[in-house]
């Protein structure tokens, strides 16, 4: 299967080169120069996988990604200034799924393009769920992989890949603690190096997201020094 990139960024010479490489390993890859007229471009023909900057004209890349996740869960890696934290953080925050900083190798972009695609194909397949793709039901929670649906209480709360990915992780084995590196490992997959605070930044994300359906979510648990657990009752 021949996946499409959407890559933004108003600096040409990038778009140029990765577009290149990513041809070059088989992709298809359609570029735009600023936010706007990729929102319209992704509206119109949605990609596969998007590559955003953060700092474009007209529509800077945070701009892009929150309008984007009203319409779309589209896996999403961000390109971000060197040593600019803050922004990296912000955009996980804001939904999206990976991000490298500048200046980039090709081949680091190609690697995780090619860790959050497989991802996604693992979420829609239910990864090691029992039964595959089948629903995993835990009290209130739903999760669908087949359709990448995620439910509480009959309410849809629409999930990045990462963060249903994570969700999954922990609703698997409610009780049971999931350290940082665990869910790393269950989230971006092996061999790919994320800081903590990148798993963090989505539980955080996770928790917004449930308690805007009920404000008296509680069922991620953080145990400092260890990690995370899922509990099925309040």
């Amino acid at each position: 299967m021949t996946h499409t990139i959407a890559l933004v960024d108003d600096d040409r010479n990038i778009l140029t080169s990765v577009s290149m490489a990513l041809e070059a390993e088989g992709f298809r890859v359609r570029t735009y120069t600023d936010g706007a007229e990729a929102l319209r471009g992704l509206s119109a023909q949605p990609a596969d996988l998007a590559v955003l900057d953060i700092k474009m004209p007209r529509m800077d890349g945070m701009e892009l990604l929150q309008r984007l996740r009203k319409q779309s869960a589209v896996p999403v890696i961000f390109l971000t200034s060197k040593d600019d934290e803050i922004d990296e953080l912000l955009g996980l925050r804001m939904g999206a799924d990976d991000y490298i900083r500048k200046p980039f190798s090709q081949k680091l972009l190609i690697e995780r393009i090619r860790a959050l695609l497989r991802r996604t194909e693992i979420a829609a397949e239910g990864g090691d769920m029992p039964g595959g793709s089948a629903a995993l039901v835990r009290g209130e929670l739903v999760l669908d992989p087949g359709r990448h649906v995620c439910a509480w209480k009959g309410q849809k709360v629409d999930l990045t890949v990462t963060e249903f990915l994570l969700l999954k992780s922990l609703a698997q084995r409610p009780g049971h603690v999931k350290n940082r590196d665990q869910l790393i490992d269950a989230a971006y997959g092996e061999n790919i190096y994320v800081d903590d605070r990148t798993i963090d930044s989505h539980i955080k994300r996770l928790r917004k997201k449930f308690r805007e359906v009920d404000t008296e979510f509680g069922h991620i648990e953080t145990l400092y020094g260890v990690g995370y657990r899922y509990r099925d009752e309040p």
